[in-house]
């Protein structure tokens, strides 16, 4: 018998959501194979027969599905359920719950959380502002960010960036040598802005910085790969947060989402405390 589970993944809109979505289950079964099959922007009869006779053939198919649409997504459910596929509807129930706690009725219209609202607009202008202030650029803006991430080499300082900028937050990230290459803003401000440091363990970095080194072939700077060395970096680091009184976060092991979350938390503080 094939231990593979085959995931219909079907949304009316881009999937995004679906994903996000199956990706948390499928961290809780981990002893389980799966092969994914995703199929965005599903608003018609035909693509859900076209989708459903593949799956018919394959064994253990599962099918996920966000459709806003009641009537496509009763006839994805009643079709499913013909050919004795498992179908479940991941936002139906909530939605319908939430409209009779909210005593309003839904849009149903496919997308609707990606409106050119002002909401989207501002995600858009955070997404440029952190692009262009990556990696210590533009330091004569700084004062516009509302969070400012100073980290050694090899911090997630630019992917924690990106994803806080899918937030809405514009975000300006800067290496951290040593106290010289703060910029001069900073130190005679402190708190212009919400600066958080991001530190690792330095056993840790190591193996970062030899994959990264090992990617790009680099064989000659032998000190940034040297424990020593790191361990005196992170040293140097921790006290240059704490003489800023700068709070930091441990991104050893945190994902980058683990980190953001951290840091919109200590920025919310930030800002109620003005």
């Amino acid at each position: 018998m094939n231990n593979t589970y085959q995931i219909y993944l079907i949304s009316d809109s881009t999937g995004e959501t679906l994903d996000r979505i199956f990706l948390a289950i499928k961290a809780q079964f981990k002893n389980t194979n799966y092969k994914v099959h995703s199929y965005s922007f599903t608003r018609t009869e035909n693509q859900i027969l076209k989708i459903l006779s593949e799956a018919e053939d394959k064994e253990n198919s599962v099918i996920l599905y966000t459709i806003v649409d009641n009537n496509l997504a009763k006839y994805l459910a009643n079709t499913s359920n013909d050919k004795k596929i498992p179908c479940f509807g991941v936002l139906g129930d909530l939605i319908l719950s939430f409209s009779k706690l909210l005593n309003q009725k839904a849009s149903h219209l496919p997308s609707g959380q990606h409106a050119l609202n002002e909401e989207y607009y501002k995600r858009i202008e955070a997404i440029q502002f952190t692009m262009n202030h990556d990696d210590g650029n533009l330091i004569g803006e700084i004062d516009k960010s509302d969070i400012i991430l100073l980290g050694v080499s090899r911090t997630s300082k630019t992917p924690t960036s990106i994803y806080l900028a899918n937030k809405g937050f514009k975000t300006s990230n800067i290496p951290l040598v040593n106290e010289n290459s703060i910029p001069k803003i900073l130190k005679e401000s402190p708190k212009i802005s919400c600066v958080i440091g991001l530190n690792t363990e330095p056993g840790r970095l190591v193996d970062i910085r030899k994959n990264r080194m090992n990617s790009l072939k680099e064989t000659e700077n032998k000190l940034y790969t040297d424990l020593n060395e790191i361990k005196k970096e992170v040293d140097n680091a921790k006290n240059t947060f704490k003489k800023y009184k700068w709070p930091t976060i441990d991104v050893t092991r945190k994902s980058v989402e683990e980190t953001a979350a951290s840091i919109i938390k200590i920025y919310e503080i930030f800002k109620k405390n003005g």
